[in-house]
């Protein structure tokens, strides 16, 4: 996470003199769950599994406590190296998606009433949503799944999505990062060259616009081989920490950037915290179609 925050303007004077890392908020959590890991040790505040109703924390993907350490991982493992956004944060973990990282939408939608139902005993603040639709959903499922995650929005919560890896074509945003409401994260495109051009493409991130013409991703973040927490440490061989890419990863960094920003200004509401997101991003080339590249620095600015 080191060049993440390096490359969002993250070492601004009040982080690195440690006073706004989110400390007293709460961040619920919506992925295939979370495994016991040394840098998430004190961080979680709740969890309840909605796919095995497993008590104890579990994530059999991986995908979940990689974005928790993109939240609120410690670094203990690395000495610090690898501490994620708002280190100091608390995490409401619900888990929705299987091993495969696929979930139906029910089980979504009871997460989304979990966290609507618990808000004001852990005082969430934030909803970090790293899911998106599939393209061939049926259309009345993304209407219960969007009209859901407004639901939240409309509680006070700020909502922040994945935009998807449908992309880059036009109308590829994933629900529901087509939202108007909430807080729809891309990953910036990158130039390729003719040589690269024959390799795995990196310019997957979703794009609007939407179906009703809202310009999509509102905000872009680094998510292309972001180093995080391995949900399968503590097994043989395994490594503390393991690289993934995609919005799912570019989401919590902005979720973990607005838990720091709540931290400084905890009276916020979740519609001026979008307002002081739009006015705050740095346009950089591939971030056109939005507001441009999250900015923590200038975020965090009174």
């Amino acid at each position: 996470m080191r060049w993440v925050k390096q490359a969002v303007g993250y070492w601004c004077n009040d982080i690195k003199n440690k006073k706004w890392m989110g400390k007293g908020i709460c961040i619920a959590v919506l992925d295939t769950g979370m495994s016991r890991h040394p840098d998430l040790e004190g961080r979680a505040a709740g969890f309840k599994d909605f796919v095995g109703n497993s008590l104890k924390y579990n994530d059999d993907s991986g995908h979940g406590t990689h974005v928790a350490g993109i939240l609120a991982g410690s670094g203990k493992a690395s000495n610090g190296l690898y501490a994620g956004m708002a280190p100091e944060a608390s995490l409401l973990v619900g888990k929705v998606l299987d091993r495969e990282g696929n979930g139906d939408v029910e089980n979504v939608l009871k997460g989304i009433r979990w966290i609507l139902s618990e808000k004001e005993r852990y005082d969430v603040r934030i909803v970090n949503i790293s899911v998106g639709t599939q393209p061939d959903l049926a259309a009345y499922q993304k209407r219960l799944f969007l009209d859901a995650v407004e639901e939240l929005w409309d509680s006070g919560l700020a909502v922040v999505v994945s935009a998807g890896n449908y992309g880059p074509g036009e109308g590829t945003v994933a629900v529901p990062g087509s939202s108007r409401k909430v807080i729809t994260v891309g990953v910036p495109d990158t130039e390729l060259t003719p040589v690269q051009r024959r390799r795995k493409n990196v310019n997957y991130s979703g794009r609007g616009p939407t179906g009703e013409c809202v310009v999509k991703p509102d905000v872009f973040a680094p998510g292309t081989g972001i180093i995080s927490c391995n949900g399968r440490y503590g097994r043989p061989g395994e490594h503390p920490y393991t690289m993934k890419t995609g919005t799912s990863m570019a989401t919590p960094v902005v979720s973990g950037a607005i838990a720091c920003l709540l931290s400084k200004y905890p009276d916020m509401t979740n519609v001026e915290v979008k307002l002081r997101l739009r006015e705050s991003c740095v346009k950089i080339p591939g971030t056109e179609s939005g507001w441009g590249m999250l900015n923590v620095e200038r975020l965090l600015k009174a």
